[in-house]
């Protein structure tokens, strides 16, 4: 099955993958501009967000994506990834190094990665709202989480709108649903990196993105301190422009 997706533009490829509590609609703030500066570009739901259904089996979102990418035609490809996306996104390069031009990380989970006792009792207090049926209550918790106070009030209805349809698909997922792992090596990671994160956004991920350029060959941090978790949704503007930059110096379009 492949997954829902929108493609436009022409030049080199890139690929814009989601966070967990968003779906592929969080890029349209840099849908039109990456476009505009001469790239193919791709975005994607990963299975149970946005689109694309829960299948009855187990998957793993990159080999999904790589699948994507064979049936567009697309041998290589920079990948721009928020929060899980950019996990998933490392995990590509660990493991296909060949297919991947260059890599965008914002306030991107990482595999090993130990959560501290604030992103646990997040995660606790999530199951038990979902588990009560409290659904709109785990929506407003991680609308809460993870914008930071740059966020206007209708970035977090758009939030809001695509959590809760994450959520009304995760929890109606049909039986032997769910994610498989792959062991992957970061230090096969070879595309060069821009890893960011929020000076708002939890621990976590600060620290994840500080780290980044001692795991990977090459990989630098910027820590934007006006970030919550999603800095692309707070400040549309000035993170195209980051993108813009970095993708001129790493793959240059026309």
């Amino acid at each position: 099955m492949t997954l829902a997706y929108d493609a436009a533009g022409d030049g080199p490829a890139l690929v814009l993958l989601h966070s967990g509590v968003c779906d592929r609609r969080m890029w349209d703030p840099q849908w039109s501009a990456l476009v505009d500066a001469g790239y193919r570009v791709v975005r994607c739901d990963f299975r149970g967000f946005g689109e694309t259904p829960l299948p009855d089996r187990r998957h793993n979102d990159a080999d999904d994506v790589l699948e994507l990418l064979d049936t567009l035609g697309i041998d290589r490809a920079a990948l721009i990834g928020s929060s899980f996306g950019g996990r998933v996104a490392l995990e590509i390069a660990a493991r296909r190094p060949e297919r991947v031009s260059a890599l965008v990380l914002l306030c991107a989970g990482l595999p090993e990665h130990e959560p501290s006792d604030v992103l646990r009792a997040f995660g606790e207090r999530e199951d038990a709202l979902l588990e009560a049926g409290d659904v709109a209550g785990a929506v407003e918790l991680n609308v809460d989480t993870w914008l930071g106070p740059d966020a206007q009030e209708a970035v977090r209805d758009e939030v809001r709108a695509m959590q809760r349809h994450a959520f009304d698909v995760q929890l109606a997922a049909p039986e032997g649903a769910g994610r498989f792992a792959v062991e992957t090596d970061l230090s096969a990671v070879k595309a060069p990196c821009l890893a960011l994160s929020g000076g708002r956004d939890l621990e976590d991920f600060r620290q994840i993105a500080a780290r980044l350029p001692e795991l990977l060959a090459d990989a630098r941090h910027l820590e934007l301190p006006w970030a919550g978790h999603l800095p692309g949704l707070e400040r549309p503007a000035a993170v195209s422009d980051l993108l813009a930059g970095f993708l001129r110096e790493t793959v240059p379009a026309g």
